[in-house]
């Protein structure tokens, strides 16, 4: 018998960790009716480097403050269309990385958009929630508070 793991709750908004992107408490946007998830980029070009094609992006804007400058490279990538928010089809670049909510790291597919005249540079939606989490559209930083409420890691000075 296959036992149900306990999924966690959370609400419509809240900041994410995502780890292999150098991006810390990055504000994103739960969204049960979007399929994909994806992050907010601009300059995505196909590099071939080394032998093999890869995937150069900026993420976030210059005037975000998590951006950080660094054009980051994606060795696994596959091409999808996706119906963006205005109804139309588009091809997108989506990659695959980690996410950690709750504590927890999570593998992740992210599309890679214009998310510029959003609010949250990062949309997750029903394709990565559904495994993981309920979602209770009357809160928000669910996840986000209860990583500040665990004990900080004291590192030790040796005199």
């Amino acid at each position: 018998m296959k036992t149900k793991r306990k999924k966690n709750t959370i609400g419509r908004k809240d900041k994410a960790d995502f780890p292999a992107l150098g991006l810390q408490d990055l504000d994103v946007k739960v969204d049960t009716g979007a399929y994909t998830s994806s992050i907010h980029c601009h300059n995505v070009e196909l590099v071939y480097r080394e032998g093999e094609f890869v995937v150069a992006a900026d993420l976030l804007d210059p005037q975000h403050p998590a951006f950080h400058g660094q054009k980051l490279i994606f060795k696994g990538f596959r091409s999808k269309m996706v119906k963006s928010s205005n109804g139309l089809s588009e091809k997108r670049v989506v990659v695959k990385t980690r996410i950690i909510l709750f504590g927890k790291d999570y593998a992740i597919e992210l599309s890679l958009s214009n998310r510029s005249n959003m609010r949250s540079p990062v949309l997750l939606g029903r394709t990565f929630l559904k495994r993981n989490f309920v979602v209770d559209p009357a809160k928000k930083n669910l996840s986000f508070r209860h990583k500040n409420s665990l004990p900080r890691k004291v590192k030790i000075r040796k005199s």
